[in-house]
């Protein structure tokens, strides 16, 4: 799939995240959304050779005997780097994605205008095909403390491919992204839950152990691709 985008500038395109959608304006104050829906609100950026989005992922929840409610899977940042193939074209089939949990949002909310961080991971870690695929995320604040390099580095050895997505970011996106992510770390974590008590929205009825219970409608995780 081929995608437009400008440089530098926030957008939301449904066609670019979930295929070919229909499309329906409306405003937040005159739409009550179901609670099965799902919403998409990526932060996006796009750059000359690679664009970036962010969007959270809410957890899991299991239902236990008792009735009550505990994390079964902790949510995430979901970040998603697709290449350029050209002036404002970009190919989103090749997109690559990286799954930061909350000690690693937490690293990225810390950094200062002159810091940098790197995480690694190993989508196939603990199994028999771990080290076949090795993901490194690195972001670089820049010399003059003008923004950061975003880059994302995916090596797989089973198919023998290297890719790498590298996207400057200004201070000023990187300040959305800080904002955004500190917005939504207690609800990546289920702390929201656990402080409001507020109801769930489940597929599943009635009570047992081990019982599915999601918040969200789960979304393709980083360790799919």
């Amino acid at each position: 799939m081929i995608v437009h985008g400008m440089f530098g500038i926030a957008a939301t395109d449904f066609k670019l995240l979930s295929g070919s959608v229909t499309q329906a304006w409306m405003s937040t104050a005159t739409v009550n959304f179901e609670p099965s829906a799902r919403i998409f609100a990526p932060y996006s950026i796009y750059k000359g050779k690679a664009a970036l989005s962010a969007d959270p992922l809410l957890p899991k929840f299991t239902k236990l005997e008792t009735g009550d409610y505990r994390v079964e899977r902790r949510g995430v940042i979901m970040l998603t780097f697709w290449p350029s193939i050209g002036e404002r074209k970009y190919d989103w089939e090749k997109r690559q994605k990286f799954a930061l949990s909350a000690t690693e949002v937490g690293s990225l909310i810390n950094l200062g205008p002159k810091d940098s961080c790197e995480f690694f991971h190993d989508p196939s870690m603990l199994s028999s095909n771990a080290g076949q695929v090795r993901k490194s995320l690195s972001i670089k604040a820049h010399a003059d403390g003008s923004g950061y390099f975003v880059s994302l580095s995916v090596v797989n050895n089973a198919v023998n491919t290297n890719d790498r997505f590298v996207v400057p970011v200004t201070a000023a996106e990187f300040a959305v992204m800080r904002t955004a992510f500190s917005f939504a770390l207690p609800h990546i974590m289920g702390w929201d839950k656990t402080v409001a008590k507020l109801p769930f929205s489940s597929n599943h009825q009635g009570s047992g152990s081990g019982m599915g219970m999601v918040v969200r409608q789960a979304q393709t995780s980083e360790w799919d691709r």
